[in-house]
């Protein structure tokens, strides 16, 4: 890159942060990439309305506070992205294969996919990803 480049870069992510807006969306890397779903109704992530479609699904950077009990890796934000834009995100479950039975009927998605379910009552959608031995279980009520 040339040294004027890197400056055009360096200060729009100077000015981004500034005003709070991410320079760039961060590009899926594998480990971050958990699936692709399609929510067929809009619901409620992260307290804002998330409309239905089709979105791919990837692990924030952000970390998350434990809640008493439990580590670090016990819940991951994620991330619900169309195209390049991060439309909304909501808390995770991590819950380990080894676990899995312990925690949740069901079947679960196919190894490095995702699947959505409307829950009995029909007043929560699940949306349950599997990657590398970790399930990522995500309960979004209906809006």
């Amino acid at each position: 890159m040339t040294r004027n480049v890197i400056g055009v870069v360096l200060a729009g992510a100077v000015a981004a942060a500034l005003v709070g807006q991410p320079a760039a969306i961060q590009a899926q890397t594998p480990s971050s990439a958990l699936g692709t779903v399609q929510l067929g109704r809009s619901v409620m992530a992260d307290g804002k309305v998330l409309a239905a479609g089709s979105y791919s699904l990837r692990l924030a950077a952000d970390s998350v506070t434990p809640v008493t009990g439990q580590g670090p890796e016990n819940a991951k934000w994620v991330e619900f992205v169309q195209g390049d834009q991060v439309k909304g995100r909501e808390l995770s479950t991590v819950v380990l294969s080894t676990e899995l039975k312990d925690v949740i009927r069901g079947t679960p998605p196919a190894r490095n996919s995702a699947k959505v379910e409307l829950l009995s009552g029909g007043e929560y959608l699940r949306v349950w990803a599997n990657r590398s031995g970790n399930h990522y279980l995500i309960h979004l009520p209906v809006g």
